[in-house]
């Protein structure tokens, strides 16, 4: 999610407080998570709590105070502070709030997962994936007639005892956030769970399967090359046709056999 101005020095102290609060607890983190979610949802839906918790005009009291009102005893404590910290922040947009605190829950899901990170990271982009290259399977998590409880339920069936809790989770809220697709959901909670971690995500794509030494050796280039650590997702994609593709943030370094005959068939229509 894009946060500007306000909202992106709200975010980040937020952060701040999240960490401090679920460090210690996977267990709390996962139940944060889905308590921030469902915040989210809830301040995105009520256009007028929404409007009042975000009007700088009124007082952070009256702010925290209605917050309490009506979400305590409904929501675990640490959520609770999280929500009350937030409402007495400045937000560039109104929406920013909700759009916060749903990114908080993606945070929140991804601690939960403790040293099992880069499992989570790497189970998120198999099932991104999956999804991807299986029509059947994209066009029923697409489908506006099947209910949301449905699609959950087919996500429950493919992943339930295979992969993490978190990335269940976050597969689930894929279903239900503000990203576009739910493929375009878990990419994003990809480089999340990178961030929370001081990674980068690297997609490499290759004509064939890599040994996992050459995937070690190419993942510790790109992190001497940026200054920090990638995770290396490896793409087997037959139009490489040789060579590789990488793409790291705003950054592609293509070196394809197939980029390099697109070249020369371009040096010579020129």
């Amino acid at each position: 999610m894009d946060f500007r101005g306000a909202s992106a020095e709200s975010v980040a102290a937020l952060s701040d407080e999240l960490r401090t609060a679920v460090s210690s607890s996977p267990q709390t983190a996962a139940t944060v998570a889905d308590s921030l979610f469902e915040l989210s949802q809830t301040i995105r839906s009520e256009a007028a709590l929404r409007r009042f918790a975000t009007d700088a005009s009124v007082a952070a009291e009256a702010k925290s105070g209605l917050a309490t009102e009506v979400f305590g005893g409904k929501v675990d404590a640490v959520t609770l502070g999280l929500l009350t910290s937030a409402v007495t922040r400045k937000w560039t947009r109104a929406l920013d709030l909700a759009d916060a605190l749903e990114h908080l829950s993606e945070i929140a899901a991804v601690r939960s997962a403790g040293e099992e990170s880069g499992r989570l990271a790497d189970e998120l982009f198999t099932v991104g994936q999956a999804i991807q290259t299986n029509a059947g399977l994209r066009d029923a998590l697409s489908d506006p007639a099947r209910t949301a409880a449905d699609k959950a339920a087919l996500l429950d069936g493919l992943l339930a005892g295979k992969a993490l809790p978190a990335t269940v989770t976050l597969a689930k809220q894929a279903l239900a956030g503000t990203y576009r697709t739910v493929s375009a959901a878990l990419g994003e909670y990809q480089k999340v769970a990178a961030s929370v971690h001081g990674e980068g995500v690297a997609t490499v794509r290759v004509a064939a399967p890599l040994a996992q030494a050459d995937v070690d050796r190419l993942g510790a280039a790109l992190s001497r090359q940026y200054g920090r650590p990638v995770h290396v997702n490896l793409v087997v994609d037959p139009a490489v046709i040789g060579g590789i593709k990488v793409e790291i943030g705003d950054d592609v370094i293509d070196g394809t056999v197939a980029s390099r005959l697109d070249e020369a068939r371009r040096a010579l229509a020129g």
